[in-house]
């Protein structure tokens, strides 16, 4: 696979489709584009005219990282991705979708360069606001009982957590994360969130958002407040793994109306 030199981070990415627009897909907090893949979220597999850009999140899957958290923190994820778009999409507007940490990293992007996306799609928006604080005190104590306890009783620990209606049925998976470099990354998630909402209402970008219920990481409440304040926005709400299956479906018909 090929990499690129980001910010002292060696960034493994593909690219998929010979022309069309660029879409660029992004991951969540512990994942990779193929542990996402796994969980029916490779979103931009269902593009059948757009070249389409996956990569691994510094210190995630085939990336590699540092040891300094706040490279890890979303407006530090959204610098990475400006610059790896840069490399290979100079100039170009692209189309992107992002989970989770992926719809951070995607907000922080299209504040600070907003003519570089013409469309975003948000896919369970996580904790933001006054919520992220309760989230950021669980990170850090993760990461404590990761370099107490070692990445087995952190997968344990997680195991415990009831998954959501939408996930019924889909398996357990570990981090994608070295054990060594997992205590970094999730500091560096305890110290991020959502730009305020006041910031987040001059996005006048076309924008879906894609949320599922019963997730106390992605609550609804985010979306929903996300919605009210992207005048451009569009909500759809899965409660089941049936409606987890519409996604790429919304996903394509979001980019080729944009």
């Amino acid at each position: 696979m090929p990499g690129l030199d980001v910010g002292g981070a060696r960034i493994d990415y593909d690219i998929a489709g010979q022309d069309g627009p660029l879409a660029v897909q992004l991951h969540g907090l512990t994942s990779c584009r193929a542990r996402d893949a796994a969980m029916g979220l490779n979103l931009g597999q269902a593009l059948q005219h757009n070249r389409v850009l996956r990569y691994d999140a510094r210190g995630h899957g085939e990336s590699s990282g540092d040891d300094d958290p706040s490279s890890y923190t979303w407006p530090a994820l959204a610098g990475d991705l400006l610059q790896i778009l840069e490399e290979l999409a100079p100039g170009e507007s692209v189309h992107a979708v992002g989970t989770s940490m992926g719809t951070g990293t995607l907000l922080h992007a299209a504040l600070r360069e907003p003519g570089r996306f013409a469309s975003l799609t948000l896919v369970l928006p996580p904790t933001a606001w006054e919520t992220r604080r309760a989230k950021s005190v669980d990170y850090l104590a993760n990461a404590e009982l990761v370099q107490r306890d070692g990445i087995d009783a952190f997968v344990s620990a997680s195991d415990n957590i009831p998954d959501p209606p939408a996930l019924a049925g889909t398996p357990h998976s570990r981090p994608a994360v070295a054990e060594d470099l997992l205590p970094t990354v999730l500091r560096g998630a305890a110290a991020s969130n959502l730009p305020a909402l006041q910031s987040i209402a001059e996005v006048s970008i076309p924008t879906l958002i894609l949320a599922w219920v019963q997730d106390p990481s992605h609550p609804l409440r985010t979306a929903e407040l996300l919605h009210r304040t992207i005048s451009s926005s569009r909500l759809v709400v899965a409660a089941s793994p049936g409606d987890v299956l519409a996604w790429p479906g919304l996903f394509v018909d979001h980019v080729a109306t944009a």
